[in-house]
């Protein structure tokens, strides 16, 4: 086994790394929104669940440069946001979304996606989306770098809204093989989900 010292590598190299092996991760298409109205989408594979009680999410946007994506610029001056649940449906388009446009142009409208309105929060979602969560920003953690330019803003939102497709609601629960979620792997290569099995945890 080969063992590598993180210190040692570019800053790419520990990408490579980390995005290689911590696979397959679900992809967050979060939308926010600006002082101007402009609505933000993009898509994070830096996701996960937080707690259930309340209800949280996590969401690392890596800063470009040493500067604030909209995302998180957006996501902490409004304290809301919208993540989407990646699925087959619309993953093109959502991978249209991943373009560095202005901040006065809207990725949504770039891409064609259709607006719709939430219920809890002034952030709109996307109604190509059969999975979403309208978000009220609990907390945000700037880590890496240094305290001056550090490289990312962790983003903790705690759902306070879900919207699921009737077609994928049953008993509860959200139905895996319907939802057809996308996964992202490493470099260009995404991943469908595969065959399913079960184990049942130890007592």
């Amino acid at each position: 086994m080969k063992s590598i010292n993180p210190n040692n590598l570019a800053e790419r190299d520990n990408y490579k790394f980390l995005t290689g092996s911590i696979i397959p991760r679900p992809v967050a298409f979060v939308t926010t929104l600006s002082k101007e109205g402009v609505l933000n989408a993009a898509p994070f594979s830096y996701f996960n669940v937080v707690s259930t009680n309340p209800p949280m999410i996590s969401i690392s946007v890596q800063r470009k440069n040493g500067e604030m994506k909209d995302t998180s610029r957006n996501a902490i001056s409004l304290k809301e946001f919208v993540v989407h649940v990646s699925d087959v449906s619309y993953i093109h388009q959502l991978n249209m979304t991943a373009k560095n446009l202005p901040s006065n142009e809207s990725e949504v409208e770039d891409a064609n996606l259709t607006v719709i309105d939430s219920l809890k929060i002034s952030v709109p979602g996307i109604k190509e989306a059969r999975v979403r969560m309208e978000c009220v920003l609990e907390e945000v953690i700037s880590l890496g770098g240094t305290k001056e330019r550090p490289t990312c803003e962790l983003l903790i939102g705690r759902v306070v809204m879900y919207h699921i497709c009737n077609e994928l609601y049953e008993n509860g629960k959200i139905d895996a093989k319907g939802l057809q979620p996308v996964a992202r792997l490493a470099g260009n290569s995404y991943a469908k989900l595969g065959e399913l099995f079960e184990l049942e945890r130890p007592t």
